[in-house]
């Protein structure tokens, strides 16, 4: 009987933690000099459903977790308007996740911080908005009238507040 019941145990284990991947090869990247953002449209930690406002200047992107815990720790030591008063959207790349984690732990988590995060947490806009992105790096959008004119690449939180200022 315990050998059934940790065989069901380490299956139920691999499949919440197998990968979901589809093939993302072909999917044409939103983040791109040039291209609008005004189309964005993602639910935040408390799952409403947001979108960027005309004066929307700043749009920055955790793709893994070292960047999204790096972002959050940056913003909770700022007011809970930080973001609002600087015209900056946090979004931050969950898919990666498996669901039981995600709901278990990472979603309660995040329903706690003070600040709006947006939240990608699908493997196919994923890949759209991280193709061709340092997912390493905080991925900085500047923008102007929901157009993007320049990407940036950030790697530590003091360059990510210089950049938000």
């Amino acid at each position: 009987m315990k050998n059934i019941i940790l065989s069901l145990i380490l299956a139920f284990t691999f499949i919440g933690c197998s990968s979901k991947s589809e093939d993302n090869t072909n999917v044409e990247p939103k983040l791109v000099v040039g291209k609008s953002l005004s189309d964005l449209k993602l639910n935040d930690q408390n799952e409403k459903p947001q979108t960027l406002s005309a004066d929307t200047k700043i749009v920055f992107f955790s793709f893994s977790k070292p960047t999204g815990h790096m972002c959050n720790e940056f913003l909770e030591k700022q007011d809970a308007n930080y973001l609002v008063e600087h015209h900056a959207v946090y979004v931050a790349d969950v898919s990666a996740a498996p669901s039981i984690i995600k709901s278990m732990f990472i979603l309660p988590d995040l329903k706690e911080l003070k600040f709006p995060i947006l939240l990608i947490n699908d493997d196919k806009l994923s890949a759209e908005y991280s193709k061709g992105m340092d997912k390493e790096s905080i991925v900085v959008v500047t923008l102007q009238n929901g157009t993007i004119t320049k990407i940036d690449n950030l790697k530590d939180a003091k360059a990510l507040e210089a950049a938000i200022k």
